[in-house]
């Protein structure tokens, strides 16, 4: 991937958390991305999917929230998200230093 590819991703990702902030379900972070960022859903979608896969425990937890319309402050959110891109900054710097 080069690194316009590799930007770009980074950014439909950083929107995507965003959403998260939120509290929006995936199909609201399509549909509003579609509207407001001329990104295409199906990238939305694709980036969302892979931030599951690598943080399974913060979605589980966000959509029991969510389910239990009792929704996690926007404080608390945040709190996961810098978690989670802490602790995707330190695989990639592990990554990188192999």
């Amino acid at each position: 991937m080069d690194d316009s590819s590799a930007s770009y991703i980074h950014m439909v990702q950083h929107l995507i958390e965003k959403c998260l902030i939120f509290h929006m379900t995936k199909e609201e972070c399509m549909e509003a991305l579609s509207k407001h960022a001329k990104i295409e859903p199906v990238i939305t979608s694709t980036v969302w999917n892979e931030l599951e896969k690598e943080n399974r425990e913060f979605f589980e937890t966000y959509t029991t929230s969510k389910d239990d319309e009792d929704r996690m402050s926007e404080a608390e959110t945040s709190e996961m998200i810098q978690k989670m891109i802490s602790d995707t900054s330190k695989d990639s710097n592990k990554d990188n230093n192999k």
